[in-house]
Protein backbone atom coordinates (compact mmCIF):
# COMPACT_ATOMS: atom_id res chain seq x y z
CA UNK A 1 0.00 0.00 0.00
CA UNK A 2 2.62 2.32 1.15
CA UNK A 3 4.27 1.47 -2.48
CA UNK A 4 1.46 1.93 -4.22
CA UNK A 5 0.29 5.55 -2.92
CA UNK A 6 4.19 6.49 -2.95
CA UNK A 7 4.31 5.74 -6.78
CA UNK A 8 0.91 7.05 -7.57
CA UNK A 9 2.21 10.82 -5.72
CA UNK A 10 5.03 11.23 -7.84
CA UNK A 11 3.53 10.52 -11.15
CA UNK A 12 0.39 12.35 -10.00
CA UNK A 13 3.18 15.53 -9.52
CA UNK A 14 5.02 14.66 -13.27
CA UNK A 15 1.56 14.16 -15.09
CA UNK A 16 0.69 17.27 -14.34
CA UNK A 17 2.81 19.05 -16.14
CA UNK A 18 3.52 16.12 -18.97
CA UNK A 19 -0.18 14.91 -19.45
CA UNK A 20 -0.69 16.68 -23.18
CA UNK A 21 2.99 15.03 -23.69
CA UNK A 22 3.35 13.07 -26.68
CA UNK A 23 2.50 9.18 -26.22
CA UNK A 24 4.01 5.73 -26.83
CA UNK A 25 5.99 6.15 -30.29
CA UNK A 26 6.08 9.30 -30.48
CA UNK A 27 1.70 9.68 -31.05
CA UNK A 28 0.44 13.05 -30.85
CA UNK A 29 -1.77 13.32 -27.75
CA UNK A 30 -5.04 13.53 -29.33
CA UNK A 31 -6.35 14.00 -33.11
CA UNK A 32 -7.58 17.27 -34.56
CA UNK A 33 -10.26 19.65 -32.27
CA UNK A 34 -11.16 21.38 -35.38
CA UNK A 35 -13.57 19.19 -37.03
CA UNK A 36 -15.00 22.16 -39.49
CA UNK A 37 -11.64 22.78 -41.29
CA UNK A 38 -9.39 19.90 -42.08
CA UNK A 39 -6.32 20.85 -44.52
CA UNK A 40 -6.37 18.36 -47.88
CA UNK A 41 -3.56 16.29 -46.89
CA UNK A 42 -1.51 16.54 -49.86
CA UNK A 43 1.05 13.93 -48.52
CA UNK A 44 1.05 10.26 -47.86
CA UNK A 45 -0.69 8.92 -44.76
CA UNK A 46 2.72 7.08 -43.73
CA UNK A 47 4.92 9.87 -44.86
CA UNK A 48 7.28 10.76 -42.06
CA UNK A 49 6.69 13.82 -39.98
CA UNK A 50 9.57 15.85 -40.94
CA UNK A 51 8.58 15.28 -44.56
CA UNK A 52 5.01 16.33 -43.93
CA UNK A 53 6.61 19.40 -42.42
CA UNK A 54 8.61 20.79 -44.85
CA UNK A 55 5.93 19.94 -47.73
CA UNK A 56 3.50 21.90 -45.32
CA UNK A 57 5.94 24.77 -44.55
CA UNK A 58 6.21 25.26 -48.13
CA UNK A 59 2.65 25.33 -48.75
CA UNK A 60 2.52 28.01 -45.88
CA UNK A 61 5.47 30.12 -46.71
CA UNK A 62 3.83 30.45 -50.41
CA UNK A 63 0.82 32.03 -48.76
CA UNK A 64 0.86 32.68 -44.89
CA UNK A 65 -2.44 34.17 -44.79
CA UNK A 66 -3.91 30.97 -46.48
CA UNK A 67 -5.93 29.42 -43.53
CA UNK A 68 -5.98 25.88 -44.24
CA UNK A 69 -2.50 26.17 -44.92
CA UNK A 70 -1.27 28.01 -41.76
CA UNK A 71 -3.42 24.69 -40.08
CA UNK A 72 -1.82 22.17 -42.01
CA UNK A 73 1.48 23.86 -40.76
CA UNK A 74 0.57 23.91 -37.75
CA UNK A 75 -0.45 20.40 -37.40
CA UNK A 76 2.84 18.98 -39.01
CA UNK A 77 4.72 21.24 -36.66
CA UNK A 78 3.14 19.63 -33.60
CA UNK A 79 3.42 16.35 -35.13
CA UNK A 80 6.71 16.67 -35.65
CA UNK A 81 7.59 17.81 -31.67
CA UNK A 82 7.81 21.20 -32.76
CA UNK A 83 5.07 22.82 -30.30
CA UNK A 84 6.31 26.18 -29.76
CA UNK A 85 7.04 26.79 -33.01
CA UNK A 86 3.55 25.40 -33.85
CA UNK A 87 1.90 27.78 -31.54
CA UNK A 88 3.37 30.39 -33.12
CA UNK A 89 1.87 29.53 -36.76
CA UNK A 90 -1.00 29.45 -35.48
CA UNK A 91 -1.63 32.27 -33.67
CA UNK A 92 -0.12 34.10 -36.84
CA UNK A 93 -2.51 32.56 -38.33
CA UNK A 94 -5.51 33.54 -35.82
CA UNK A 95 -4.60 37.10 -35.83
CA UNK A 96 -4.75 37.02 -39.90
CA UNK A 97 -8.23 35.28 -39.36
CA UNK A 98 -9.69 37.16 -36.23
CA UNK A 99 -13.12 34.99 -35.18
CA UNK A 100 -11.69 32.04 -37.03
CA UNK A 101 -12.71 29.39 -34.22
CA UNK A 102 -11.20 26.74 -36.06
CA UNK A 103 -8.10 27.99 -36.53
CA UNK A 104 -8.51 29.33 -32.35
CA UNK A 105 -9.32 25.75 -31.63
CA UNK A 106 -5.81 24.92 -33.54
CA UNK A 107 -4.31 27.24 -31.89
CA UNK A 108 -5.61 26.44 -27.68
CA UNK A 109 -4.47 23.07 -28.71
CA UNK A 110 -1.24 23.87 -29.53
CA UNK A 111 -0.88 26.13 -26.64
CA UNK A 112 -2.05 22.86 -24.32
CA UNK A 113 0.75 20.87 -26.01
CA UNK A 114 3.49 23.20 -25.12
CA UNK A 115 2.66 23.86 -21.45
CA UNK A 116 0.59 26.96 -21.74
CA UNK A 117 -2.40 26.02 -19.82
CA UNK A 118 -4.10 28.99 -18.38
CA UNK A 119 -3.78 30.74 -22.37
CA UNK A 120 -4.59 27.56 -23.91
CA UNK A 121 -8.01 27.34 -21.63
CA UNK A 122 -8.75 31.10 -22.76
CA UNK A 123 -8.13 30.31 -25.98
CA UNK A 124 -10.33 27.78 -26.48
CA UNK A 125 -13.07 29.54 -24.51
CA UNK A 126 -12.91 31.49 -27.59
CA UNK A 127 -13.75 28.78 -29.98
CA UNK A 128 -16.88 27.68 -29.56
CA UNK A 129 -19.80 29.38 -28.18
CA UNK A 130 -22.31 28.26 -24.82
CA UNK A 131 -24.97 27.89 -27.88
CA UNK A 132 -22.89 25.53 -29.78
CA UNK A 133 -20.26 23.62 -27.96
CA UNK A 134 -17.76 21.35 -29.11
CA UNK A 135 -17.32 18.27 -26.76
CA UNK A 136 -13.75 17.98 -28.21
CA UNK A 137 -12.95 21.41 -27.06
CA UNK A 138 -14.34 20.96 -23.92
CA UNK A 139 -12.67 17.74 -23.57
CA UNK A 140 -9.26 20.21 -24.30
CA UNK A 141 -9.84 22.47 -21.73
CA UNK A 142 -10.63 19.88 -19.12
CA UNK A 143 -7.09 18.64 -19.76
CA UNK A 144 -6.14 22.34 -19.22
CA UNK A 145 -7.32 22.54 -15.91
CA UNK A 146 -6.22 19.34 -15.21
CA UNK A 147 -2.61 20.66 -16.00
CA UNK A 148 -3.56 23.86 -13.70
CA UNK A 149 -4.27 21.01 -10.88
CA UNK A 150 -8.06 22.07 -10.78
CA UNK A 151 -9.20 18.76 -11.01
CA UNK A 152 -12.89 19.20 -9.96
CA UNK A 153 -13.32 21.90 -12.59
CA UNK A 154 -11.84 19.68 -15.17
CA UNK A 155 -14.28 16.96 -14.15
CA UNK A 156 -16.87 19.76 -15.11
CA UNK A 157 -15.74 19.98 -18.63
CA UNK A 158 -15.60 16.05 -19.02
CA UNK A 159 -19.19 15.75 -17.87
CA UNK A 160 -20.55 18.09 -20.45
CA UNK A 161 -18.39 16.87 -23.36
CA UNK A 162 -20.03 13.30 -22.18
CA UNK A 163 -22.99 14.84 -22.29
CA UNK A 164 -22.76 15.72 -25.85
CA UNK A 165 -20.91 12.51 -26.64
CA UNK A 166 -22.06 10.01 -24.05
CA UNK A 167 -19.85 6.91 -23.50
CA UNK A 168 -16.36 9.05 -25.68
CA UNK A 169 -13.90 6.63 -24.66
CA UNK A 170 -11.24 9.67 -25.45
CA UNK A 171 -13.47 12.10 -23.16
CA UNK A 172 -13.49 8.56 -20.55
CA UNK A 173 -10.19 8.31 -21.09
CA UNK A 174 -9.41 11.83 -20.25
CA UNK A 175 -11.26 11.69 -17.37
CA UNK A 176 -9.66 9.01 -15.65
CA UNK A 177 -6.24 10.28 -15.91
CA UNK A 178 -7.99 13.18 -13.56
CA UNK A 179 -9.04 10.64 -11.19
CA UNK A 180 -5.32 9.62 -11.35
CA UNK A 181 -3.78 12.55 -10.53
CA UNK A 182 -6.18 13.44 -7.98
CA UNK A 183 -4.79 9.89 -6.34
CA UNK A 184 -8.62 8.28 -7.26
CA UNK A 185 -7.25 5.01 -8.50
CA UNK A 186 -10.46 2.74 -7.91
CA UNK A 187 -12.58 5.61 -9.42
CA UNK A 188 -10.09 6.12 -12.58
CA UNK A 189 -9.86 2.67 -13.16
CA UNK A 190 -13.63 2.14 -13.22
CA UNK A 191 -13.65 4.89 -15.76
CA UNK A 192 -10.86 3.60 -17.57
CA UNK A 193 -12.65 0.40 -18.15
CA UNK A 194 -15.54 2.06 -19.01
CA UNK A 195 -13.52 4.01 -21.75
CA UNK A 196 -11.66 0.84 -22.68
CA UNK A 197 -14.72 -1.35 -23.29
CA UNK A 198 -15.68 1.20 -26.11
CA UNK A 199 -14.75 -0.32 -29.87
CA UNK A 200 -13.81 3.19 -30.40
CA UNK A 201 -11.15 2.98 -27.97
CA UNK A 202 -7.82 3.84 -28.80
CA UNK A 203 -3.91 2.35 -28.27
CA UNK A 204 -3.75 5.29 -25.49
CA UNK A 205 -6.87 4.28 -23.96
CA UNK A 206 -5.43 0.53 -23.18
CA UNK A 207 -2.27 2.33 -22.27
CA UNK A 208 -4.03 4.39 -19.53
CA UNK A 209 -5.66 1.72 -18.00
CA UNK A 210 -2.31 -0.08 -17.91
CA UNK A 211 -1.11 2.33 -16.03
CA UNK A 212 -3.20 3.06 -13.41
CA UNK A 213 -3.67 -1.07 -12.60
CA UNK A 214 -0.02 -1.06 -12.21
CA UNK A 215 -0.25 1.96 -10.19
CA UNK A 216 -2.09 -0.10 -7.71
CA UNK A 217 0.55 -2.92 -7.39
CA UNK A 218 -1.00 -5.26 -10.00
CA UNK A 219 1.73 -5.40 -12.50
CA UNK A 220 0.72 -8.64 -14.15
CA UNK A 221 -3.07 -7.69 -14.92
CA UNK A 222 -1.35 -4.49 -16.37
CA UNK A 223 1.26 -6.43 -18.52
CA UNK A 224 -1.57 -8.07 -20.14
CA UNK A 225 -3.90 -5.01 -20.42
CA UNK A 226 -0.99 -3.16 -22.41
CA UNK A 227 -0.23 -6.16 -24.72
CA UNK A 228 -3.76 -8.27 -25.72
CA UNK A 229 -4.21 -8.49 -29.41
CA UNK A 230 -0.70 -6.75 -30.60
CA UNK A 231 1.84 -8.05 -32.27
CA UNK A 232 4.67 -9.08 -30.45
CA UNK A 233 6.64 -5.83 -30.93
CA UNK A 234 3.93 -3.63 -30.27
CA UNK A 235 3.23 -5.72 -27.43
CA UNK A 236 7.12 -5.35 -25.97
CA UNK A 237 7.21 -1.65 -26.51
CA UNK A 238 3.81 -1.01 -24.36
CA UNK A 239 5.37 -3.20 -21.63
CA UNK A 240 8.63 -1.25 -21.89
CA UNK A 241 7.08 1.88 -21.92
CA UNK A 242 4.89 0.83 -18.69
CA UNK A 243 7.97 -0.63 -16.94
CA UNK A 244 9.42 2.90 -17.54
CA UNK A 245 6.23 5.05 -16.42
CA UNK A 246 6.23 2.31 -13.02
CA UNK A 247 10.17 2.65 -12.32
CA UNK A 248 10.46 6.48 -12.31
CA UNK A 249 9.64 6.03 -8.63
CA UNK A 250 13.08 4.98 -7.67
CA UNK A 251 14.93 7.83 -9.31
CA UNK A 252 13.18 11.46 -8.66
CA UNK A 253 15.81 12.72 -10.67
CA UNK A 254 14.68 10.72 -14.01
CA UNK A 255 12.90 12.80 -16.65
CA UNK A 256 8.99 13.53 -16.69
CA UNK A 257 7.47 10.35 -18.30
CA UNK A 258 4.33 10.74 -20.48
CA UNK A 259 0.93 10.07 -19.78
CA UNK A 260 -0.69 8.91 -23.13
CA UNK A 261 -3.90 11.20 -23.66
CA UNK A 262 -6.58 9.24 -25.85
CA UNK A 263 -7.20 10.96 -29.31
CA UNK A 264 -10.35 12.58 -29.96
CA UNK A 265 -12.53 11.21 -32.58
CA UNK A 266 -13.06 13.47 -35.83
CA UNK A 267 -16.51 14.48 -37.45
CA UNK A 268 -17.35 12.83 -40.87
Amino acid sequence: MRLQFSLARHLASVAVTAILAAGLGGCQTMSDVTGALTAKPETPANANPQAATEMMGDRYRANPKDAEAALAYGQALRANGQRAQAAAVLEQATIAHPGNKVLLAAWGRALADNGNSQQAFDVLSRAHTPDNPDWRILSVQGTALDQLGRHEEARAYYASALKIAPDEPSVLSNLGLSYMLSRDLPKAEQTLRQAYASPRADARVRQNLGLVVGLQGRFAEAETIVKADLPPDEAAANVAYLKDMLSRKDDPRAGHGSIPVAALGRNN
